[in-house]
Formats: C-alpha cells, structure tokens, sequence
C-alpha cells in the first residue's frame, strides 16, 4: 500500500560513480541485497547519522572511516542490521570492510559499511563475503536502479530523483537514491540516502551541503514517531564535472550546488512518505505565524505524531478537535487560541478559538476522503514558519510491523 504514482526517473551516469549488486540471500533467496558504490579517486565523501544512542556498528565505522581516509568504497547490505550486535557487530562490519579494500586495492578505512533490515541478527558475514567478486564484476554508472532496489526492505518500490545545475559554465548532475517506509521520524528519518554528484567539491563544503540538505528533508518526515539505529545519508562527489573546486561556502557555486542537492532529498524524503509502512494518506503539516522556529516544530511534530490524528486521517474523518488539542498541548508558552487558525487544505476549520462560522462537516469531508491532505496551521505569533510531511496510521502499517520477523 503506497500514495500516488512514483515511476523511477531516467538517471543519468555520473562519471566517477559506479555501482554493483548481487544477491547474497541475506533474507530472501534470489533478490539483489548487497550494494557497492565505487568512486574515482579523486573524489570525496561526506555524511550525516542517526542520533539514536543504540546506533549500529556500521553508523559507528562510518563516523570514524570519514574522518580517516579519502573514501573509495560504499558497502551496504540490506535483510539484516547488524544493530544492537555488540563487539561481534563491529569485528564483522570490519571484516566486510576489509574484504572489499582488499578486492579494491584500498584500506578498510576507504571503506563505508552499511546496513538495513532486522535488528538484533548476528551479520551473515560469509553470504557478503562471497558476493563481493560479483559486486566488483558488476560495476557500471548506470546502475541506479538496480542500488534502489537492492536497498529495499520493507518498501513497495523504488527511490530515485536527480536533478542537473549549471556551476560556472558546467553542468554538474545529481543523483540520488534511498529507502525507508517505517520507523521513521526525524534524526534521522528511518533510512539510508546515497546522494552522488560529479561535482568538484572539497569536503568540508561537502559536509556543509549534506548537513544542511538532510535538515530540510529526511529531518522533515515523520511516519509513526520512532528513529532507527542504522540511519544515514551519504554523498559522493567525484569531481569528474570539471568545474572549479568549490570550497566557499558563501559562493554562488556552493548555493547553487547546495539547491540541487537539497531539491533530490527532498523528492526522496517524500517518496518516502508516501511510501509510509500502510500509508494511504500523504499529509503536510505546515506552521507559519511562530514567534520562533523551535515553536513551529513543537507544533507541527505534535500533531504529526499524534496517533488520534493519524487514525482520523485513515477513517478519513474531519475530527479537527484533535488537531486543536494537539496544537494546544505542543508546549508553546503563552499561546493565545484566538490568534490561530487551521486549514485543512483550502477549507478555513477553526478561527477566533472556535470552529470558523463558514465551516461545515461536508466540506472536511471533501478534504479528508482524498489521499493529499494539508494542514496548515497559523499560529499568530509572529513570522517563523516549518513544514513537514507525515501518514495516515492503518491496519495495514499494525499488520506490516506485527509480522515484520515472520
């Protein structure tokens, strides 16, 4: 069960980036389920992670393998997590590490681990050591769709968005590819991004543009409130463009590249919406009228997060009570109701700490049967304003996650 119509783009090449899969029977028998990102060596690497204190070996190995080597290679498994798997977790994501420097003819510390899937599982360390001759044998620059697939755990397609940008007379190509449907909210989201670029770029910039680029993207989607252990977006720039090095980040080059970066994660982050585990509602929730940033988030994570909201968003219901009960409890300190008003798409709901005079249930009705819904709420206050996107809450999402190991 998904929203809308996602068909995977035409993704062209970026030269410097080649991509291999093979099907290492982690979970299921017969699908693509072991990733290899190869990227020229002249390019570099930069990443953010979750914040959840429970974080996977891999998150961990990544931290420390960006800070020590120029990146060469990206490993990424999904069917299992390798989460929660102590010091064993760690020795075997090493190991993977280790195989494929050596195949490479890098370091392990060139070598960026990742994992997706069952939490709690020990590695099978052995099925992605035997794949890695055919990931090398599968190299190519048009593999986009093959990495989007091979990364799917619980999705029901594939992620891709790219995006080309004029640098300084160049034309510099982003791509980007990812997954996640569950598990997710903010910090980060429940999902691996793989963003590439043939931009030249030094990687202090790099990390600039991936930090902020995250910020208003995967940290922008919530479905059901809770972070994963294994969550990370990484983008590779291999500097085969030729365009000038970017280094400034207050030049046109660095927003101009930064823009286009932006604008792929967040189709991506929305797909993954709209791909929520059960989804049958794609819901933005939009907060203007704060007196600060930090009030419209508390706002605007309060009723996306709310379950009674959620439920009235599957039953296709115009409860608008929750949605006032939940902006009143978000923490705002001295929050004036009769400063606020709610929409729900164009329909005026609430006004002057009531139901708007002009509100009928015929019209919330109208809004809440189709699958787009917004919520925009104005708090009055002043001139902030956030957005984010979230689901429905379903059966099928209780169902999925209930038979998630069987």
């Amino acid at each position: 069960m998904a929203v809308g119509d996602y068909p995977f783009p035409e993704m062209p090449a970026i030269a410097g980036v080649a991509i291999g899969v093979a099907a290492a029977g982690i979970k299921k028998p017969g699908r693509n389920d072991v990733l290899l990102f190869a990227l020229a060596d002249k390019g570099c690497a930069a990443g953010v992670f979750t914040k959840n204190a429970f974080c996977a070996a891999p998150v961990t190995i990544c931290r420390e393998h960006l800070g020590a080597e120029k990146t060469r290679y990206l490993v990424i498994n999904s069917g299992n997590a390798n989460a929660c798997t102590g010091e064993q977790g760690r020795v075997d994501a090493l190991t993977v590490c280790s195989a494929v420097a050596t195949a490479g003819g890098a370091q392990t510390a060139q070598v960026l681990p990742f994992s997706t899937g069952v939490i709690g599982e020990p590695l099978p360390v052995g099925k992605i050591e035997a794949v890695i001759p055919a990931l090398f044998d599968s190299l190519q620059e048009s593999n986009w769709e093959a990495a989007a697939r091979a990364i799917m755990t619980t999705d029901t397609r594939p992620k891709g968005a790219t995006r080309q940008v004029d640098i300084e007379g160049v034309t510099v190509t982003v791509n980007g590819i990812s997954k996640g449907a569950g598990m997710i909210n903010p910090n980060m989201a429940t999902m691996l991004g793989f963003i590439a670029t043939d931009a030249a770029v030094e990687q202090a910039a790099l990390q600039g543009i991936v930090r902020e680029a995250a910020g208003l993207s995967f940290n922008r989607i919530t479905i059901d409130g809770d972070t994963s252990t294994n969550d990370a977006c990484v983008i590779m720039a291999s500097a085969e463009a030729g365009n000038p090095v970017i280094s400034d980040t207050r030049s046109a080059a660095f927003e101009s590249l930064k823009q286009a970066v932006t604008e792929v994660c967040t189709e991506l982050a929305q797909m993954i919406v709209a791909d929520g585990e059960g989804a049958t509602k794609f819901v933005t929730v939009d907060v203007t009228g704060g007196a600060s940033h930090d009030e419209c988030l508390k706002v605007a994570y309060a009723v996306a997060h709310s379950p009674l909201i959620k439920t009235a968003l599957f039953a296709s219901d115009p409860n608008w009570g929750r949605i006032v009960a939940a902006i009143g409890y978000a923490g705002v300190e001295d929050l004036d109701p009769t400063t606020v008003t709610v929409h729900l798409n164009d329909v005026l709901i609430v006004k002057n700490g009531g139901r708007a005079s002009s509100y009928t249930e015929a019209q919330g009705q109208a809004v809440m049967s189709g699958d787009r819904i917004g919520i925009y709420i104005d708090l009055g206050r002043g001139d902030c304003r956030e957005l984010l996107w979230t689901t429905d809450l379903s059966y099928e999402y209780v169902r999925i996650n209930a038979d998630y190991r069987t």
